[in-house]
């Protein structure tokens, strides 16, 4: 059999990821290599707002996989764009880490005990637009880099306190340094947050194959869900919108938020139906959440 060859990007979460993928292949039996890939997320130092957020981490990885110089992509599934390229397809989603956000602060205070002022680094929309819905009297500001990166800013006291998704901070072994897992009626995640997105060519019958077996059904139609809302939100990945799909009992249930930027105004809405559904499912709270002005918002944060 021949090797499967896996691109990834080269940060220290990108590669805690591909190694996992890596490992789980082995285990079937499938022998692998490594193919470290730089995106443009990871050479350039400008705010996500600057740049433009679609396919930062995700283009130069896919034209490797176009090109046959890999056969597999390991995404961050929040970085990757809901519209799809021809001759690729997202072959499994493994079983999902945590879905929160979680918050850092040095003086080991949690998110309401915050004195006013504080300064709170992200570089989400979504996550700033959510902590200005719960608290406007704190003042959000743009952070970039790898999570060592942030941590480090925070340290140098930059920042009173950053929000990071606990999936990554879980991952890397960093989970101690937590202060506290916001709670999602507050701040619900991104669409895809804390899932593994693992692409490969249509045609690549024997590599769709192995990637199969590694894909966990109930995620894949949560993350189907989200991401259909957010394709037929046609908001893209910096506006204020959040979702999250959850199974139980053979019922999935999606629950969405679509804020203004500076968080005074907030539109959210909750469907449940079967996992077959889980685009239908995704489409109609869609349709829900723009009769309510989704639109509108989404105007906003595009500025």
């Amino acid at each position: 059999m021949p090797r499967i060859r896996i691109g990834t990007r080269s940060s220290k979460l990108a590669l805690w990821q591909a190694h996992w993928v890596v490992a789980e292949l082995q285990q079937l039996g499938y022998q692998t290599e490594l193919v470290h890939i730089a995106t443009q997320g990871d050479v350039s130092s400008q705010s996500l707002s600057q740049i433009g957020g679609q396919g930062l981490f995700t283009k130069e990885i896919q034209r490797a996989l176009l090109d046959e110089r890999v056969d597999v992509a390991v995404h961050s599934l929040k970085d990757l764009p809901t519209l799809p390229v021809e001759g690729l397809i997202l072959a499994a989603v493994p079983m999902r880490e945590s879905t929160r956000d979680c918050l850092i602060s040095r003086g080991g205070q949690d998110f309401e005990s915050l004195p006013a002022n504080s300064k709170i680094g992200t570089g989400s929309s979504r996550r700033a637009a959510q902590l200005l819905a719960w608290r406007n009297d704190v003042e959000i500001l743009d952070i970039r880099g790898n999570v060592d990166s942030r941590l480090r800013k925070l340290d140098e006291g930059q920042f009173d306190a950053i929000v990071l998704a606990a999936a990554g901070m879980k991952r890397l072994e960093l989970y101690d340094r937590v202060t506290q897992e916001l709670p999602q009626d507050r701040v619900l995640p991104a669409v895809g947050q804390g899932a593994l997105g693992l692409e490969c060519r249509v045609s690549d019958e024997t590599v769709r194959a192995a990637l199969e077996r590694l894909s966990d059904p109930s995620t894949y139609a949560a993350v189907t869900a989200e991401r259909q809302l957010l394709a037929s939100l046609l908001a893209g990945c910096l506006a204020p919108v959040a979702a999250l799909g959850t199974v139980e009992s053979g019922q999935l249930t999606l629950a969405a938020k679509v804020l203004a930027p500076d968080g005074s105004q907030s539109l959210s809405g909750v469907l449940t139906g079967p996992l077959t559904d889980a685009q239908v499912l995704g489409e109609q709270l869609a349709n829900q959440l723009r009769d309510q002005g989704a639109e509108a918002l989404i105007r906003l944060a595009r500025g």
